[in-house]
């Protein structure tokens, strides 16, 4: 090279290198909003603040007041004459699920759907909770769609589609021929809605195998074939071995994990509890010494009513009495002051005709106060989630993750199944001018 020519290159050499460094030190644009509330259900505090001034920084809460002018320069959002609260939480969903009434229900969708499909719905799916006002779900398993929850949650995340933040746990377990789909001639090789689990060594196979391909929940189904005894206890079969159960636990928790088990009568619940399971789901047949021993070890139950009541009249038997135990059992569960968090089993219901926060409604009707339903679905769902410094609450620190109703959801609590404004992470998804 000519001595020319390289001064020409070291002079462009030095010039990129000047260009490259005005780039590093350009500084961050940040986004200030102000959101003006008429009353705000911070999610912790027993009673409301009045006009109370939200302000946000990118995805973040910075600041909360009673009062006070928006800072200068500042985006206002107006939602003077509404209620605004935490976004939601449902601890207990099935966003590759739509609707599963009867076995032909379930058995169409494994067999007549494929995966790729029920992806599409259930990115879908995740859509209309979030605009509904769920800015978080804990999906509960893919019902045969093995990590496909796991792809939903990814493109969310990457801003491909639009939905809530999610902690999934794939494929749920039970022991071999103890879950749909059945009945098929033995000839035919069919999927399965969970993934068939033997044996301790198995147990914590597959533990470890779920969690390697994305499961931030393990979910194991405790017991089947519920029936009453004359007594009107709410019995069921048990699926897992005591040795089988506790493994998936020990393995789960041993890996930094949760576990979730799906257990209706008072065997299921009580073998479960025996393992030590962080959340009971569904739990219909709870007896009070049942519920002794979940404050005593802190489990948090999950009682879905809204999907049994849905389901019921369409399955017959003994769902219908199944729905009336839950009730009685929620009430005396309050009284014992068992740890409620809020999920509604969304799949098992059609996601396009029942709107989750359908759920805060029963509560209410089952005699919980309705500032204390909310926080089920809001600090006290993030609690159970780990999340409880991230999602939950309105308050500096937190993901800007908020709603609002037109109005005032402790007199009438059906006012959250009509959510009119809706932020996740400081970014509007929904706002149907509620301040205006």
């Amino acid at each position: 090279m000519s001595r020319k020519s390289f001064v020409v290159a070291a002079l462009l050499l030095s010039c990129f290198s000047m260009v490259i460094s005005a780039q590093e030190k350009k500084p961050t644009v940040t986004k200030l909003v102000a959101i003006r509330a008429g009353h705000l259900i911070d999610g912790k505090s027993d009673k409301p603040l009045e006009n109370a001034l939200i302000v946000i920084e990118d995805d973040k809460i910075v600041s909360v007041a009673a009062g006070g002018a928006a800072p200068a320069g500042v985006e206002l959002i107006d939602l003077s004459k509404s209620t605004v609260l935490p976004g939601f939480i449902d601890l207990h969903t099935h966003v590759l699920l739509n609707g599963d009434i009867t076995a032909e229900d379930y058995d169409k969708q494994l067999l007549k759907d494929s995966i790729p499909y029920r992806a599409i719905l259930g990115a879908r799916n995740a859509r209309i909770a979030l605009e509904n006002g769920f800015t978080t779900i804990r999906d509960l398993e893919t019902e045969g769609a093995m990590y496909a929850d796991v792809d939903v949650k990814k493109a969310i995340n990457n801003g491909e589609v639009p939905g809530p933040r999610m902690q999934v746990v794939t494929r749920a377990m039970t022991p071999t021929g103890m879950y749909p789909l059945l009945g098929y001639s033995w000839e035919l090789k069919l999927p399965t809605g969970v993934q068939y689990v033997d044996g301790v060594d198995g147990a914590r196979k597959a533990v470890r195998e779920q969690i390697m391909y994305g499961a931030d929940w393990i979910k194991y189904y405790s017991d089947r074939g519920y029936h009453f005894d004359a007594d009107g206890v709410l019995r069921s079969m048990v699926n897992f071995t005591d040795e089988e159960a506790k493994a998936i636990v020990d393995e789960t928790h041993r890996l930094g994990k949760k576990v979730a088990a799906h257990c209706i009568g008072s065997d299921g619940i009580a073998a479960a509890l025996r393992a030590g399971v962080d959340t009971v789901e569904h739990g219909d047949g709870l007896t009070e010494p049942l519920m002794d021993e979940m404050v005593k070890k802190g489990t948090v139950w999950v009682p879905t009513v809204m999907v049994g009541a849905y389901v019921a009249p369409g399955r017959g038997g003994n769902w219908t009495k199944m729905v009336e135990l839950e009730k009685i059992a929620f009430q005396k569960a309050l009284k014992r002051h068992v740890k409620i968090a809020f999920g509604t089993d969304a799949g098992g219901s059609d996601w396009k005709e029942l709107n989750e926060a359908r759920e805060f409604q029963y509560y209410a009707d089952y005699g919980m106060p309705p500032m204390e339903a909310i926080q089920t679905g809001t600090s006290l769902a993030a609690e159970a989630l780990g999340w409880s410094e991230e999602v939950g609450t309105i308050e500096p620190g937190k993901w800007a993750d908020i709603v609002a109703v037109s109005g005032d959801p402790l007199k009438d609590i059906k006012e959250l199944q009509h959510v009119k404004f809706v932020m996740k992470g400081g970014v509007v998804y929904k706002n149907e001018a509620v301040g205006k």
